[in-house]
């Protein structure tokens, strides 16, 4: 298994695709891992190399006591590019992976040559939505949330069309470890990056599901208006836009990071 050590400890990482093409890093949601991207991968590597990792308190990776914050999500990501022996590469983040991606953008521009938000937001408000979601797993498990995170994730239509990958999301949930996802909804929950917005000067695609209860598209809409130059395209989808509306997103972000113009 491709494991490495990073000051936070031990992660997993996995690569697809072609070597010496041009490298993606994907960075997946809360509650979830990098198998999240599965629906990506047969377009995505026929044009690039892909990185993937499982976030701190997720997957494979290590669990580091928390609480934490959307900085130290991001120094894991700034970590594994210095581990891996990586200068500059092409980031696309959904909702926390997105969150991560704006600070790296925002703090280690050097870094991020082209950047794909997803599903996201820089501030997720109110704090006591986030406390009681922490206060119910601390209390009972994963368990007590997976059929409310299942119902923001996708829509009613596609839950009922999709039973058997609905199953394999909900055990992917299930066994996301409990105190990795309690600080990372400590983190999400105390995070404010809209000051650092207007430092990105990475060329961005701010993609939106109009159909997102958990990061509607006023947040993308905003996010469009603050990063300079950003484009913004809207999907039909629930918060997991590259599940629900897998063509339509490998359409619009390829186009994209291949250098199209995409977008409003």
């Amino acid at each position: 298994m491709p494991y490495v050590e990073l000051p936070a400890g031990r992660f997993f990482y996995r690569y697809d695709g072609p070597t010496g093409a041009p490298l993606i890093v994907l960075s997946h949601s809360l509650g979830a891992d990098c198998s999240m991207w599965e629906r990506q991968m047969p377009a995505f590597t026929r044009q690039f190399r892909v990185l993937r990792y499982d976030s701190r308190g997720h997957g494979r990776s290590a669990s580091p006591r928390g609480p934490y914050t959307i900085e130290d999500l991001g120094q894991d990501a700034l970590d594994l590019y210095r581990a891996l022996g990586i200068n500059r590469t092409q980031f696309c983040g959904l909702s926390m992976g997105g969150m991560v991606g704006m600070w790296l953008a925002a703090n280690a521009p050097e870094c991020v040559d082209r950047l794909g938000l997803c599903n996201t937001a820089a501030r997720l408000r109110p704090p006591q939505l986030w406390d009681a979601r922490i206060d119910a797993v601390r209390s009972h498990g994963m368990a007590a949330v997976v059929q409310a995170v299942l119902a923001r994730w996708f829509t009613p239509a596609f839950i009922n069309a999709n039973p058997s990958e609905i199953a394999a999301m909900r055990h992917m949930l299930e066994t996301t470890p409990a105190p990795g996802y309690i600080a990372s909804c400590e983190a999400i929950r105390d995070m404010d990056q809209r000051a650092m917005l207007s430092r990105i000067t990475a060329p961005t695609l701010v993609v939106a599901g109009a159909l997102d209860a958990a990061t509607p598209p006023d947040d993308g809409r905003f996010l469009a208006s603050a990063i300079p130059g950003a484009r913004y395209i809207e999907l039909s989808a629930a918060h997991l836009s590259n599940i629900e509306a897998t063509k339509a997103f490998n359409d619009a972000v390829l186009r994209f990071f291949s250098g199209e113009d995409v977008g409003e």
